[in-house]
């Protein structure tokens, strides 16, 4: 149904001499029953709403953790974590990381797009405007004299949502705006941890690669006493030969500790976009960080969820999700579209100068649906399926967040513990070795004694370091699990996005 409404033509004239004549073009109209109907339509529909999707079931986060909480140390600002660990240079690695990721550019661009989105979905909510101008120079009539011709209007349509259509569509962008900014943030978390988990990689690396040094000089020493020993006399060739494949050994360890420790430094290369040469001068002016701060952790799985921006953006796309089935299900129902105009004509020529000012509203449309071959019934179909695979996704992420604290937890409270035994286990290796050279020296026991005790030592001092890289690791992965210090309200969700994108 369509009705139309014409507004009056008013027409300046004059002639050559200047005079001039008004004249009206028009006549009053009257609101027939059909033209009542539509004005007022808007006004008693305008109370209909979409449909609500089915509630979805929200997740029950556990009442308590099952792992023993840290209880050392006192509450750390996670989001001035990393510079609390007293290693300046991991804050330059986090930050050149960070500014170089890939992961960060595409969650910038993400939420650009939903902003853009956003915006779009609010200008479907007002009305229209439309500039027009034109300009021509013709003889149309053998009755009119060849003239100038210039006119100038604007136009206005706006589609009223009766039904919460279009509502529900800013609804979704909104939802995704914010969805996208928590992301962003929880790439920058993720960046941040994979780039100090790096980092203190290439440190262990260091300090193994220090510790395999040491043993393959002592077994390089080992080898010259033993060698001169044989030449003597005073040992057997076996031991020479054994002692030359211990010190082949040692170097070789050297040689592959190297390498991984290279790599670690290429791998940080091509995270922090920092140049070879000028991040190995910054990682030799410093040794790195010593205990990490401790991360407490609230006793309320709860409360730490709500810190979680990746939770946080697929409870967003739930929201999202149903906001599209309700924008489908409108679909069901009618359209009102209204339309005007308002324009100005001015003609010269052959004397004559003639203004024309018209408006006009209408036409006002009401389109109703009434068959499409099931295409609405689809669209809806699809959008309430997309809305329960948000709502499970949304569960699962849930669940996941709690799996992953309660991991990180085990794993400090395992390292915590183990810690005091493999420390004495290192330092005992340590001093039979040092008892085990000098009965050697002194020819209380046998080259076979030596180099067992030795790899036994080595072994403590290995383990000593997995075991504090596993710990640090650990914390680290806390960090990351209690949301990196994410801050849910909505400014902060949305101004630092912004702020990186300019």
């Amino acid at each position: 149904m369509t009705v139309g409404l014409r507004g009056g033509t008013v027409r300046r004239s004059s002639s050559a001499a200047g005079a001039d004549q008004p004249t009206s073009a028009s006549k009053p109209f009257h609101l027939t029953a059909a033209r009542r109907t539509a004005w007022l339509l808007p006004f008693l529909l305008a109370a209909c709403a979409t449909i609500a999707p089915p509630p979805a079931e929200p997740p029950v986060p556990p009442l308590q953790w099952q792992a023993p909480l840290p209880h050392d140390g006192d509450l750390t600002d996670l989001s001035r974590w990393w510079a609390a660990q007293g290693d300046p240079l991991m804050v330059t690695l986090i930050e050149s990381a960070q500014a170089a990721s890939p992961t960060l550019a595409s969650a910038a661009s993400r939420m650009a797009q939903a902003r853009a989105a956003r915006a779009v979905a609010g200008a479907a909510l007002v009305p229209r405007l439309d500039g027009t101008a034109s300009a021509s120079r013709a003889r149309t009539s053998p009755l009119i004299p060849q003239g100038t011709t210039v006119q100038g209007g604007m136009q206005a349509s706006w589609e009223v949502d009766l039904f919460g259509s279009l509502s529900a569509a800013r609804a979704a962008a909104d939802a995704r705006l914010e969805g996208s900014a928590a992301q962003w943030h929880d790439a920058r978390v993720s960046v941040a941890a994979d780039t100090a988990n790096l980092y203190l990689n290439f440190r262990i690396c260091e300090r193994q690669l220090r510790l395999v040094q040491s043993d393959a000089e002592s077994r390089a020493e080992s080898l010259r006493l033993t060698q001169l020993a044989a030449d003597a006399g005073f040992q057997p060739p076996a031991a020479a030969a054994l002692s030359r494949a211990g010190a082949a050994e040692g170097r070789a360890r050297v040689t592959q500790q190297r390498a991984e420790c290279d790599l670690t430094v290429k791998a940080l290369v091509a995270l922090t976009d920092i140049a070879e040469p000028r991040l190995r001068e910054q990682l030799g002016q410093t040794d790195g960080p010593g205990e990490f701060a401790p991360v407490q952790i609230t006793a309320l799985p709860a409360k730490l969820l709500e810190q979680r921006p990746d939770l946080f953006a697929a409870e967003r796309e739930v929201a999202a999700a149903a906001a599209d089935l309700g924008s489908a299900q409108a679909q069901r129902y009618p359209r009102l579209t209204l339309q005007g105009a308002v324009g100005r004509l001015r003609f010269d020529g052959g004397g004559l100068n003639t203004e024309i000012t018209t408006w006009s509203v209408g036409p006002v449309a009401l389109s109703v649906p009434l068959f499409d071959g099931g295409r609405i019934n689809a669209n809806i179909d699809a959008a309430r399926a997309r809305y329960f695979e948000a709502a499970a996704l949304f569960r699962a992420r849930a669940r996941q967040a709690v799996r992953e604290v309660e991991e990180a937890l085990v794993t400090l409270a395992s390292t915590a513990e183990r810690w005091d035994d493999a420390k004495i286990a290192a330092e005992g290796q340590r001093s039979f070795l040092g008892a085990a050279k000098e009965r050697y020296r002194g020819g209380l026991s046998s080259l076979f004694e030596l180099e067992e005790t030795r790899r036994n030592a080595l072994a403590a001092e290995l383990a000593l370091l997995a075991l504090e890289r596993d710990r640090q690791a650990a914390w680290i992965a806390l960090y990351r699990a209690a949301g990196g210090g994410w801050d849910r309200e909505p400014t902060a969700i949305l101004e630092a996005p912004q702020a990186a994108a300019n």
